[in-house]
C-alpha cells in the first residue's frame, strides 16, 4: 500500500485497544437491515476511470457475494479504520488536488469523499473482510449534493462509514438519500438504491469531502 496513509497505520490498527467493543447492530433478521436494491445501473464516471487506472482494485474476488458475521473484534477494527482514516486524511476537492472535477483514487495526504471510502475499503479488505461486504456507495446529502460513503454489508444489515463523522451507523440512521452502490456479486457492476429512474444515471457528481 502506498500514499501518505502508511501501511504502519494499518498494522497499528490491528493491535488490541483494550476490551473489544460490542457490535453496533441489533441482532435480528438481516433482511430488515439491508438497503433495498432496484436492479443494475450505470457506475459513476469517476469510478470507471479509477478502474481503468487500477484494474486490480476492481477485479471480482472468487468468494462471491458474502455478508459476513462479524466478531466484536472485527467491529472494533471497522470503527478504528473509519476513525483513523478520517483523522489522517485532510479534506480537499478534486479540483484542488488533481485540477479536474471528478477523480477517484487512494488519498495521498488529501482527498475527497470517495477517496476516503476507497482507502477504508482497501484497509478493511487487507484486515480480512470480504470485498463483497465493502461497497462504494453514492448518496445525496441534506443539501441535495452528491457524496460518497462506504457501505459495510453484514449479516446484521448495512452500515455506513462516512468521512463526515466518526462512528459506524445503520444506513437507515443516516440523513442521506441512497442512490447507488457497487454490486456484491461483481465490484465492477453497480446497483440502484432508489426506485426513481431519474436517480439511477451514471453522472451524479460527488462533491468535496466536507
Amino acid at each position: 500500500m502506498t500514499g501518505a496513509v502508511p501501511f504502519a497505520l494499518l498494522l497499528a490498527l490491528t493491535a488490541p485497544a483494550g476490551a473489544a467493543t460490542d457490535s453496533p447492530a441489533t441482532r435480528g433478521d438481516s433482511a430488515q437491515g439491508a438497503a433495498p436494491t432496484f436492479g443494475h445501473t450505470l457506475p459513476p464516471v469517476g469510478f470507471v476511470r479509477f478502474c481503468g487506472r487500477r484494474p486490480e482494485a476492481c477485479a471480482a474476488r472468487p468468494a462471491g457475494a458474502v455478508r459476513p458475521v462479524l466478531t466484536a473484534r472485527q467491529w472494533e477494527l471497522v470503527t478504528r479504520v473509519n476513525d483513523n482514516v478520517n483523522a489522517v486524511v485532510t479534506p480537499a476537492s478534486d479540483e484542488q488536488i488533481y485540477g479536474e472535477p471528478e477523480h477517484w483514487d487512494y488519498p495521498v495526504r488529501h482527498g475527497d469523499c470517495e477517496d476516503y471510502a476507497l482507502l477504508k475499503q482497501r484497509y478493511l479488505e487487507a484486515l480480512g473482510l470480504p470485498r463483497s461486504a465493502l461497497l462504494l456507495t453514492v448518496v445525496l446529502d441534506d443539501k441535495q449534493e452528491g457524496h460518497a460513503v462506504l457501505t459495510l454489508a453484514t449479516s446484521e444489515g448495512d452500515f455506513i462509514l462516512d468521512n463526515r463523522r466518526d462512528g459506524v451507523r445503520r444506513w437507515q440512521d443516516s440523513d442521506y438519500t441512497l442512490l447507488k452502490r457497487q454490486s456484491q456479486a461483481d465490484p465492477r457492476e453497480w446497483v440502484a438504491l432508489a426506485p426513481d429512474p431519474s436517480m439511477r444515471g451514471g453522472t451524479v457528481a460527488v462533491r468535496a469531502a466536507r
